[in-house]
């Protein structure tokens, strides 16, 4: 374990919990992939090849009890890396908490799970992965520093041929309360996405051409589609404000009506669509939804508005400087009371 700069008594904890723990106090070089460096280049001095393979995961992850198993078994079939299902501890605390969580149960259902029964590769995303030894020491370390170093790391497999797993071995993870603490996080996200797009793209181009659909994947994952609709929405909002001042001129009142129509019909259509990408979720992994019935049922109907809340974040995220900061995990649970909670 790697106690990054901490000033509670995380390692002392750690430490009489039975775990080697490495304490790094590097304030300039800040973020999980940074500490991700340090503790791969200690691990491989002090112990060279005692380890075939790494797990990355947060501290405060809760494991199901048989998830190192599955993930083993996904390992020994030959992947190097593996990603799992990632659910949420604490899906009933708001409804940024909720859409948060139900996007991730989406990305392990359908699109993980169906990647991996396609032979095409998945993408890890955050903690509960895997890595083979035998690549961290290819890189010798960690070599993935963008803001959103994970997807980073997955479009280089993409390029490289390298196939991600995925294995069905269930860990919950802490998802922000608040919507400030949300716009913190998912604006570090989307600058990386960013980040990587235009640092990427040439290369997942060249892949794509070469016949790799998992370049292609990646290439559609990491393209920043949002900004289409924003342009698109921009420019009916543009000729509604001209056409709307040159009194008929350049726009007649039903061309000025049906503009306005067009861009009511976007944010419907964008509603409409999120929902019943809610639903659909909720529907098929209801066993994996762990909350108050009431919370289950209203996300369906604030899923839609979290997920447009990615509008205004892609805009400023584009034009504004990004740096990596911590989010805060204080929800302490066991398996058991994520496993009853809602009953």
């Amino acid at each position: 374990m790697v106690a990054d700069a901490c000033t509670d008594k995380t390692a002392d904890r750690a430490r009489e919990a039975g775990a080697i723990v490495y304490e790094r106090n590097d304030l300039a070089r800040k973020g999980k992939s940074w500490v991700m460096d340090y503790g791969f280049d200690r691990i491989l001095n002090e112990y060279g090849d005692i380890y075939e393979a790494f797990f990355v995961m947060d501290a405060d992850n809760v494991l199901s009890p048989d998830y190192t198993e599955i993930m083993n078994d996904a390992f020994d079939a030959g992947y190097l890396v593996c990603t799992s299902y990632r659910n949420s501890k604490n899906f009933d605390s708001s409804w940024i908490s909720a859409g948060s969580a139900l996007w991730y149960l989406r990305e392990a259902r359908f699109l993980n799970n169906v990647r991996m029964m396609n032979g095409t590769s998945c993408a890890i995303s955050g903690s509960g992965w895997l890595v083979s030894s035998k690549i961290v020491k290819g890189m010798h370390g960690w070599d993935f520093h963008t803001l959103t170093e994970d997807i980073q790391f997955s479009t280089f497999c993409s390029i490289h041929n390298i196939q991600i797993g995925y294995a069905p071995a269930e860990f919950f993870d802490e998802q922000p309360v608040t919507f400030k603490a949300s716009w913190v996080q998912r604006m570090r996200w989307t600058k990386g996405f960013y980040q990587i797009f235009f640092s990427y793209g040439s290369d997942l181009v060249k892949a794509v051409v070469q016949g790799r659909f998992a370049a292609y994947d990646m290439l559609m994952t990491i393209a920043p589609g949002i900004l289409l609709t924003l342009v698109s929405a921009s420019v009916h909002l543009a000729y509604l404000a001209i056409g709307s001042l040159s009194h008929g001129f350049i726009a007649t009142a039903s061309e000025l009506s049906m503009a306005l129509g067009s861009l009511v019909m976007l944010v419907i259509g964008a509603y409409v669509t999120f929902f019943f990408m809610g639903l659909l979720t909720t529907v098929v992994e209801r066993s994996h939804i762990h909350a108050r019935r009431s919370r289950i049922i209203s996300n369906l109907f604030t899923f839609p508005l979290f997920m447009l809340t990615y509008i205004p974040i892609g805009v400023v995220a584009f034009f504004k400087k990004v740096e990596w900061v911590p989010t805060k995990h204080d929800i302490v649970v066991s398996f058991d009371e994520v496993m009853g909670a809602g009953d």
